[in-house]
Protein backbone atom coordinates (compact mmCIF):
# COMPACT_ATOMS: atom_id res chain seq x y z
CA UNK A 1 0.00 0.00 0.00
CA UNK A 2 1.30 3.39 -1.11
CA UNK A 3 1.66 6.22 1.05
CA UNK A 4 -0.96 8.73 1.19
CA UNK A 5 -0.64 12.47 0.78
CA UNK A 6 -1.87 14.94 3.28
CA UNK A 7 -3.59 16.72 0.96
CA UNK A 8 -5.12 13.31 -0.55
CA UNK A 9 -6.50 12.27 2.82
CA UNK A 10 -8.13 15.80 3.07
CA UNK A 11 -9.56 15.69 0.33
CA UNK A 12 -11.35 11.96 0.49
CA UNK A 13 -12.09 12.32 3.63
CA UNK A 14 -14.31 15.71 2.52
CA UNK A 15 -16.08 13.22 0.08
CA UNK A 16 -17.04 10.80 2.46
CA UNK A 17 -18.24 12.69 5.03
CA UNK A 18 -20.92 10.86 6.64
CA UNK A 19 -24.60 11.32 8.64
CA UNK A 20 -24.71 9.08 11.81
CA UNK A 21 -23.52 5.79 11.30
CA UNK A 22 -25.28 2.63 11.57
CA UNK A 23 -24.61 1.79 14.75
CA UNK A 24 -27.12 4.22 16.05
CA UNK A 25 -24.53 6.74 17.36
CA UNK A 26 -25.77 10.32 17.03
CA UNK A 27 -22.11 11.79 18.65
CA UNK A 28 -20.04 9.44 16.56
CA UNK A 29 -18.78 10.37 13.17
CA UNK A 30 -15.98 9.33 10.58
CA UNK A 31 -13.32 11.82 11.49
CA UNK A 32 -12.49 14.55 8.77
CA UNK A 33 -8.83 14.68 9.16
CA UNK A 34 -6.62 11.04 9.38
CA UNK A 35 -4.71 8.79 7.49
CA UNK A 36 -5.55 5.54 6.91
CA UNK A 37 -2.23 2.69 7.11
CA UNK A 38 -1.29 -0.62 6.93
CA UNK A 39 -3.07 -3.02 9.18
CA UNK A 40 -6.12 -1.15 10.11
CA UNK A 41 -4.10 1.73 12.14
CA UNK A 42 -4.93 5.07 11.38
CA UNK A 43 -2.90 8.17 12.01
CA UNK A 44 -4.52 11.44 13.65
CA UNK A 45 -4.18 14.59 11.41
CA UNK A 46 -6.04 17.00 13.79
CA UNK A 47 -3.44 17.98 16.36
CA UNK A 48 0.77 17.96 16.74
CA UNK A 49 0.89 14.90 18.22
CA UNK A 50 -0.20 13.24 15.18
CA UNK A 51 -1.37 10.19 17.24
CA UNK A 52 -0.82 6.55 15.43
CA UNK A 53 -3.91 4.91 16.49
CA UNK A 54 -4.46 1.25 16.35
CA UNK A 55 -7.44 -0.74 15.53
CA UNK A 56 -9.81 -0.08 19.14
CA UNK A 57 -7.94 2.47 20.62
CA UNK A 58 -8.12 5.93 21.39
CA UNK A 59 -5.81 8.91 20.48
CA UNK A 60 -4.52 10.72 23.20
CA UNK A 61 -7.13 13.39 23.60
CA UNK A 62 -9.71 10.64 24.16
CA UNK A 63 -12.51 11.07 22.02
CA UNK A 64 -11.20 10.08 18.66
CA UNK A 65 -11.31 6.14 18.31
CA UNK A 66 -9.86 3.80 16.02
CA UNK A 67 -12.59 1.75 14.56
CA UNK A 68 -11.98 -1.25 12.12
CA UNK A 69 -9.13 1.14 10.11
CA UNK A 70 -11.27 4.35 10.63
CA UNK A 71 -11.25 7.00 12.61
CA UNK A 72 -13.84 8.27 14.49
CA UNK A 73 -14.96 11.51 16.50
CA UNK A 74 -16.70 10.01 19.50
CA UNK A 75 -18.37 13.67 20.43
CA UNK A 76 -19.95 14.99 17.71
CA UNK A 77 -22.84 17.29 18.41
CA UNK A 78 -22.29 16.07 22.13
CA UNK A 79 -21.12 19.10 24.15
CA UNK A 80 -20.51 19.28 27.41
CA UNK A 81 -21.14 22.54 28.11
CA UNK A 82 -22.99 25.47 26.58
CA UNK A 83 -23.18 29.09 28.24
CA UNK A 84 -23.46 32.61 27.07
CA UNK A 85 -20.43 34.70 27.66
CA UNK A 86 -19.42 38.27 27.02
CA UNK A 87 -16.62 38.03 24.21
CA UNK A 88 -14.01 39.61 26.64
CA UNK A 89 -14.15 36.68 28.92
CA UNK A 90 -12.58 34.43 26.11
CA UNK A 91 -10.81 36.47 26.04
CA UNK A 92 -10.76 38.80 23.68
CA UNK A 93 -10.53 42.06 24.12
CA UNK A 94 -10.53 43.38 20.03
CA UNK A 95 -12.82 41.26 18.48
CA UNK A 96 -16.42 42.58 18.45
CA UNK A 97 -15.65 44.39 22.03
CA UNK A 98 -18.93 44.19 24.17
CA UNK A 99 -20.69 41.48 22.26
CA UNK A 100 -21.98 38.11 23.57
CA UNK A 101 -20.15 34.49 22.50
CA UNK A 102 -22.29 31.51 22.79
CA UNK A 103 -19.52 29.00 23.79
CA UNK A 104 -19.43 25.61 23.77
CA UNK A 105 -17.39 22.62 24.08
CA UNK A 106 -17.08 18.99 24.43
CA UNK A 107 -15.11 16.30 26.84
CA UNK A 108 -11.22 15.73 25.67
CA UNK A 109 -8.20 17.18 25.42
CA UNK A 110 -4.97 17.21 23.57
CA UNK A 111 -2.92 18.42 26.66
CA UNK A 112 -2.84 17.27 30.15
CA UNK A 113 -1.84 20.28 31.90
CA UNK A 114 -1.05 19.85 35.97
CA UNK A 115 -3.30 23.14 36.50
CA UNK A 116 -5.95 22.84 34.24
CA UNK A 117 -9.00 24.28 35.41
CA UNK A 118 -11.50 22.18 33.54
CA UNK A 119 -9.52 18.91 34.05
CA UNK A 120 -13.06 17.81 34.63
CA UNK A 121 -14.33 18.21 31.19
CA UNK A 122 -10.90 17.85 29.63
CA UNK A 123 -9.05 14.90 31.03
CA UNK A 124 -11.11 11.92 30.13
CA UNK A 125 -9.93 8.48 30.93
CA UNK A 126 -11.07 5.03 30.35
CA UNK A 127 -12.93 3.26 28.03
CA UNK A 128 -16.96 4.66 28.73
CA UNK A 129 -18.59 6.70 26.31
CA UNK A 130 -17.90 10.45 26.31
CA UNK A 131 -20.50 12.33 28.50
CA UNK A 132 -22.44 15.32 27.48
CA UNK A 133 -26.03 15.60 25.97
CA UNK A 134 -27.02 16.26 22.26
CA UNK A 135 -26.88 19.80 21.03
CA UNK A 136 -26.87 19.32 17.02
CA UNK A 137 -24.91 22.36 14.85
CA UNK A 138 -27.88 24.10 13.64
CA UNK A 139 -29.69 24.46 17.11
CA UNK A 140 -26.11 25.60 18.67
CA UNK A 141 -26.96 28.42 15.98
CA UNK A 142 -30.38 28.91 17.00
CA UNK A 143 -29.67 29.28 20.19
CA UNK A 144 -27.40 31.88 20.19
CA UNK A 145 -29.18 34.05 17.65
CA UNK A 146 -32.04 33.78 19.89
CA UNK A 147 -29.92 34.91 22.64
CA UNK A 148 -28.32 37.70 21.08
CA UNK A 149 -25.02 36.13 20.36
CA UNK A 150 -22.63 38.00 17.84
CA UNK A 151 -20.46 34.89 17.25
CA UNK A 152 -19.81 31.24 18.49
CA UNK A 153 -16.89 30.42 20.25
CA UNK A 154 -15.34 26.62 20.64
CA UNK A 155 -13.71 27.01 23.99
CA UNK A 156 -13.13 25.57 27.68
CA UNK A 157 -11.71 22.48 26.33
CA UNK A 158 -9.47 22.37 23.07
CA UNK A 159 -11.50 22.36 19.93
CA UNK A 160 -9.21 20.74 17.75
CA UNK A 161 -10.00 17.36 18.89
CA UNK A 162 -13.85 18.03 18.10
CA UNK A 163 -12.89 19.82 15.19
CA UNK A 164 -15.54 18.15 12.81
CA UNK A 165 -18.50 19.27 15.51
CA UNK A 166 -17.10 23.08 15.21
CA UNK A 167 -16.41 23.57 11.57
CA UNK A 168 -19.95 21.79 10.71
CA UNK A 169 -21.66 24.44 13.59
CA UNK A 170 -19.23 27.49 12.23
CA UNK A 171 -20.78 26.72 8.69
CA UNK A 172 -24.23 27.08 10.13
CA UNK A 173 -23.10 30.41 11.88
CA UNK A 174 -21.41 31.80 8.72
CA UNK A 175 -24.64 31.33 7.21
CA UNK A 176 -26.69 32.91 9.79
CA UNK A 177 -24.51 35.56 9.94
CA UNK A 178 -22.84 34.78 13.24
CA UNK A 179 -18.70 34.86 13.42
CA UNK A 180 -16.66 31.70 15.17
CA UNK A 181 -13.95 32.52 17.58
CA UNK A 182 -11.58 29.09 18.96
CA UNK A 183 -9.76 29.52 22.18
CA UNK A 184 -7.38 26.87 21.38
CA UNK A 185 -3.63 25.76 22.91
CA UNK A 186 -1.85 26.09 19.71
CA UNK A 187 -1.29 22.55 18.95
CA UNK A 188 -3.46 21.79 15.56
CA UNK A 189 -1.44 21.27 12.88
CA UNK A 190 -1.07 22.91 9.33
CA UNK A 191 -4.00 20.82 7.72
CA UNK A 192 -6.62 21.35 10.89
CA UNK A 193 -5.48 25.19 10.15
CA UNK A 194 -6.42 24.82 6.28
CA UNK A 195 -10.02 23.57 7.17
CA UNK A 196 -10.37 26.27 9.77
CA UNK A 197 -9.25 29.52 8.34
CA UNK A 198 -12.53 29.85 5.74
CA UNK A 199 -14.56 29.63 8.86
CA UNK A 200 -12.91 31.09 11.68
CA UNK A 201 -12.51 34.29 12.17
CA UNK A 202 -10.28 34.71 15.33
CA UNK A 203 -8.24 32.36 17.62
CA UNK A 204 -6.82 33.27 20.91
CA UNK A 205 -4.04 31.26 21.65
CA UNK A 206 -2.86 29.70 25.41
CA UNK A 207 1.06 30.09 24.94
CA UNK A 208 1.53 28.26 28.05
CA UNK A 209 5.91 29.02 28.16
CA UNK A 210 8.80 29.97 25.92
CA UNK A 211 10.15 26.59 26.98
CA UNK A 212 9.83 23.14 25.47
CA UNK A 213 10.74 21.90 29.21
CA UNK A 214 8.07 23.63 30.11
CA UNK A 215 5.83 22.34 27.72
CA UNK A 216 6.32 18.69 27.64
CA UNK A 217 6.60 18.11 32.03
CA UNK A 218 3.61 20.56 32.72
CA UNK A 219 1.46 19.83 29.19
CA UNK A 220 2.35 16.51 27.77
CA UNK A 221 3.37 18.49 24.97
CA UNK A 222 5.95 20.60 22.57
CA UNK A 223 6.64 23.98 22.29
CA UNK A 224 7.73 24.51 18.74
CA UNK A 225 3.99 23.21 17.29
CA UNK A 226 2.35 26.20 18.90
CA UNK A 227 4.99 28.90 17.97
CA UNK A 228 4.14 27.45 14.29
CA UNK A 229 0.58 27.75 14.92
CA UNK A 230 0.77 31.48 15.78
CA UNK A 231 2.59 32.66 13.20
CA UNK A 232 0.53 30.43 10.63
CA UNK A 233 -2.94 32.13 11.71
CA UNK A 234 -1.29 35.42 11.45
CA UNK A 235 0.04 34.85 8.26
CA UNK A 236 -3.36 33.63 6.94
CA UNK A 237 -5.52 36.47 8.33
CA UNK A 238 -7.04 35.39 11.64
CA UNK A 239 -7.03 37.75 14.25
CA UNK A 240 -4.81 36.46 16.69
CA UNK A 241 -4.97 37.08 20.65
CA UNK A 242 -2.41 35.33 22.77
CA UNK A 243 -2.80 33.97 26.59
CA UNK A 244 -0.04 33.22 28.91
CA UNK A 245 -1.14 32.09 32.57
CA UNK A 246 1.69 33.13 34.70
CA UNK A 247 2.91 30.56 36.84
CA UNK A 248 5.24 31.36 40.03
CA UNK A 249 8.59 29.39 39.82
CA UNK A 250 7.80 28.05 36.42
CA UNK A 251 7.27 30.47 33.58
CA UNK A 252 7.43 33.81 35.29
CA UNK A 253 11.26 34.96 35.09
CA UNK A 254 12.11 38.23 33.08
CA UNK A 255 13.83 36.47 30.45
CA UNK A 256 11.28 33.92 29.35
CA UNK A 257 8.44 36.67 29.77
CA UNK A 258 10.60 39.15 27.61
CA UNK A 259 11.10 36.09 25.01
CA UNK A 260 7.55 35.69 24.30
CA UNK A 261 6.74 39.21 24.47
CA UNK A 262 9.65 39.50 21.89
CA UNK A 263 8.13 36.75 19.68
CA UNK A 264 4.69 38.22 19.07
CA UNK A 265 6.05 42.08 18.90
CA UNK A 266 8.33 39.77 15.64
CA UNK A 267 4.52 39.15 14.32
CA UNK A 268 2.65 42.45 15.24
CA UNK A 269 3.00 44.78 17.63
CA UNK A 270 -0.52 45.05 17.73
CA UNK A 271 -1.55 41.70 19.00
CA UNK A 272 -3.32 41.72 22.57
CA UNK A 273 -1.40 39.61 25.13
CA UNK A 274 -3.41 38.40 27.83
CA UNK A 275 -1.39 37.47 31.10
CA UNK A 276 -3.21 35.45 33.19
CA UNK A 277 -2.87 34.78 37.21
CA UNK A 278 -2.57 31.38 38.28
CA UNK A 279 -4.90 30.25 41.01
CA UNK A 280 -3.72 26.29 42.58
CA UNK A 281 -5.97 23.64 40.60
CA UNK A 282 -6.21 20.08 39.78
CA UNK A 283 -2.36 18.60 40.02
CA UNK A 284 -0.64 22.07 40.76
CA UNK A 285 -2.04 22.90 43.99
CA UNK A 286 1.33 23.89 46.17
CA UNK A 287 2.13 27.15 44.20
CA UNK A 288 0.67 30.13 45.27
CA UNK A 289 -1.21 32.34 43.69
CA UNK A 290 0.56 34.63 40.81
CA UNK A 291 1.66 38.00 42.71
CA UNK A 292 0.14 41.02 41.50
CA UNK A 293 3.62 42.66 41.23
CA UNK A 294 4.44 39.70 39.25
CA UNK A 295 2.15 40.06 36.41
CA UNK A 296 2.48 44.06 36.28
CA UNK A 297 6.03 43.95 36.20
CA UNK A 298 5.41 41.60 33.33
CA UNK A 299 2.78 44.11 31.78
CA UNK A 300 5.99 46.64 31.83
CA UNK A 301 8.20 44.47 29.89
CA UNK A 302 5.74 43.47 27.37
CA UNK A 303 5.58 47.18 26.75
CA UNK A 304 9.26 47.57 26.72
CA UNK A 305 9.67 44.65 23.88
CA UNK A 306 6.77 46.84 21.69
CA UNK A 307 3.67 45.41 22.56
CA UNK A 308 1.26 47.90 22.11
CA UNK A 309 -1.97 46.08 24.26
CA UNK A 310 -0.91 44.18 27.57
CA UNK A 311 -3.78 42.84 29.68
CA UNK A 312 -3.74 41.01 33.08
CA UNK A 313 -6.62 38.73 33.84
CA UNK A 314 -8.22 37.15 36.91
CA UNK A 315 -7.49 39.81 38.47
CA UNK A 316 -10.59 41.54 40.12
CA UNK A 317 -10.72 45.29 40.43
CA UNK A 318 -7.57 45.73 37.64
CA UNK A 319 -8.62 48.07 34.83
CA UNK A 320 -8.50 46.14 31.63
CA UNK A 321 -8.95 49.47 29.46
CA UNK A 322 -7.40 49.74 25.55
CA UNK A 323 -5.24 52.57 25.44
CA UNK A 324 -4.34 54.29 21.78
CA UNK A 325 -0.51 53.16 21.04
CA UNK A 326 -0.42 56.37 19.46
CA UNK A 327 -1.33 59.31 22.58
CA UNK A 328 -2.57 57.18 25.24
CA UNK A 329 -6.25 58.35 25.03
CA UNK A 330 -8.40 55.36 26.78
CA UNK A 331 -10.95 53.98 23.75
CA UNK A 332 -11.85 50.96 25.19
CA UNK A 333 -13.17 51.22 29.12
CA UNK A 334 -13.61 47.49 30.45
CA UNK A 335 -14.01 46.39 34.36
CA UNK A 336 -15.00 43.05 35.30
CA UNK A 337 -14.85 41.30 31.68
CA UNK A 338 -17.27 43.41 30.46
CA UNK A 339 -17.42 46.88 28.26
CA UNK A 340 -18.50 50.07 29.85
CA UNK A 341 -17.63 52.30 26.85
CA UNK A 342 -16.53 52.77 23.74
CA UNK A 343 -15.00 55.82 22.73
CA UNK A 344 -13.63 54.91 19.36
CA UNK A 345 -14.94 56.91 16.30
CA UNK A 346 -15.20 54.94 12.78
CA UNK A 347 -13.06 51.99 14.66
CA UNK A 348 -10.40 54.90 15.50
CA UNK A 349 -9.15 57.51 18.31
CA UNK A 350 -11.06 60.10 18.39
CA UNK A 351 -7.86 62.55 19.78
CA UNK A 352 -5.32 61.14 17.10
CA UNK A 353 -7.14 59.55 14.26
CA UNK A 354 -4.99 55.96 14.88
CA UNK A 355 -7.03 53.28 13.82
CA UNK A 356 -7.78 50.42 16.54
CA UNK A 357 -5.88 47.08 15.13
CA UNK A 358 -8.97 44.51 15.70
CA UNK A 359 -11.94 43.14 14.15
CA UNK A 360 -15.82 44.59 14.58
CA UNK A 361 -14.52 48.07 15.65
CA UNK A 362 -16.22 50.54 13.52
CA UNK A 363 -19.42 49.12 14.78
CA UNK A 364 -21.09 51.12 17.77
CA UNK A 365 -20.85 48.74 21.04
CA UNK A 366 -23.29 50.25 23.54
CA UNK A 367 -26.34 48.17 22.35
CA UNK A 368 -24.76 45.21 22.93
CA UNK A 369 -22.57 46.31 26.27
CA UNK A 370 -26.14 47.26 27.78
CA UNK A 371 -27.49 44.07 27.33
CA UNK A 372 -25.27 42.70 30.18
CA UNK A 373 -26.24 45.59 32.74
Amino acid sequence: MRAIEVSEVVAVNRKRDRAPTETGESHLREARLYQPLEGGKTRCLACAHRCLVLSGFRGICGVRENREGMLYTLVYGRAVAAEIDPIEKKPFYHFYPGSRAYSIATVGCNFHCRFCQNWAISQITGRRAPPGFPLPPERVVREAKAAGCGSIAYTYTEPTVFIEYALDTARWARREGLSNVFVSNGYYTPEALEEMAPLIEAVNVDLKSFRDTYYRKVCGARLAPVLESIEASVRCGLWVEVTTLVVPGLNDSEEELRDIARFLARLGRDIPWHLSRFFPAYRLTEIAPTPLATLRRAREWGREEGLHHVYLGNVPGEREDTLCPRCGTVLLLRSELRLEEDRLVNGACPRCGRELAGVGLKERMAPRAAAFA
